[in-house]
């Protein structure tokens, strides 16, 4: 009878404890999945899968180093673009600056031996050491401007921009001028859907918009024939400059000088233009170059950044106007 009674008392004990012992575990399971669902992205917090470090040959010294891509990228930001401009525009420059390394990195083309990327603006990007950084700033600004490098690039963490799933070649400049050009008329070779003419309103409000070259006529025929033994022109015929064609962005796309046709970019190589966005005067003795913007005009203009971001616009907006129908992700 005894047992019968230790029978029965330990049934019922079951029947009452595994519907809660099965409650307990089912609501401690609901509870971490809801956990890890309200959880946010902590962007500084991303660990990168792949293109995590990179080789880079510094072009001053020739010697190459391997860097964590965002402690490279510290570098890059700091020397392409000023630290006062405003924090949405250095944010964008960051996911600029990953994306043109990250497509490096996969499109490695091997110009620079062991290293992957190098610090020439004009072959790569531009690259300064947090030291020398620090050393070309005022001591009343070199915490401020660097805590600023820092949070545009840590902030922005593994983010890239894509166009129909891949990586894209994401050019930038200083000044378009107030229009971006196309690839093909600055490189030639293909166009790219993503990078097109695109409008950017308050350039003209930085000191990059405008310049002047001016030099006498005998200087212009000596570049001229340094290019062009053949170079000849007559000074007395009506046009002896004359500009044949632009682009769609305003650029100059042909200019016939004498007896040679050239493009804008090349005549803007000859006479150290800042951009192939130009006039061209005859002056007594002398050729005057009028010229709006500094750079290739392709992609993202930096001063066009700021100004969009000193009118509220964010990175996010500010890369997809310069870049047509792309996506910002997390690699």
């Amino acid at each position: 009878m005894k047992k019968f009674f230790i029978y029965i008392t330990v049934i019922i004990s079951l029947i009452f404890l595994i519907p809660v012992l099965f409650t307990v575990q089912f609501k401690s399971l609901e509870t971490i999945n809801y956990e890890k669902i309200a959880e946010p992205l902590d962007a500084t917090k991303y660990t990168y899968k792949e293109y995590g470090k990179i080789k880079v040959l510094n072009a001053d010294t020739g010697i190459i180093s391997e860097y964590d891509i965002d402690e490279y990228l510290l570098g890059v930001v700091s020397a392409e673009m000023p630290a006062s401009y405003d924090i949405e525009a250095l944010k964008a420059q960051a996911v600029v600056a990953r994306t043109y390394t990250v497509y490096t990195i996969i499109n490695n083309k091997n110009k620079h031996g062991d290293g992957v990327i190098c610090t020439s603006s004009s072959c790569c990007q531009a690259w300064i050491s947090k030291e020398d950084r620090l050393a070309k700033w005022d001591d009343s600004e070199k915490e401020q401007n660097w805590s600023k490098i820092e949070e545009a690039v840590n902030s922005t963490k593994g983010e890239v921009i894509k166009y129909n799933g891949q990586v894209i070649d994401a050019f930038f400049h200083s000044n378009s001028g107030g229009k971006t050009e196309i690839p093909a008329n600055v490189w030639g070779g293909m166009d790219y859907p993503y990078l097109q003419v695109v409008e950017t309103s308050g350039e003209d409000g930085y000191l990059q918009y405008s310049s002047e070259v001016c030099i006498t006529k005998n200087e212009f025929e000596s570049k001229m024939k340094n290019k062009y033994k053949d170079f000849s022109i007559d000074w007395n015929v009506a046009e002896p400059i004359k500009i044949v064609e632009h682009t769609d962005s305003g650029r100059i796309k042909t200019i016939k000088i004498g007896n040679k046709n050239l493009s804008g970019v090349e005549v803007r190589s000859i006479f150290e233009l800042k951009s192939a966005n130009f006039t061209c005067n005859i002056e007594d003795n002398k050729v005057k170059f009028s010229v709006k913007g500094y750079g290739h005009g392709v992609g993202l203009s930096q001063t066009g950044a700021d100004s969009m971001a000193k009118n509220g616009a964010n990175y996010n907006e500010i890369i997809k106007h310069f870049y047509t129908n792309v996506e910002i992700v997390s690699m």
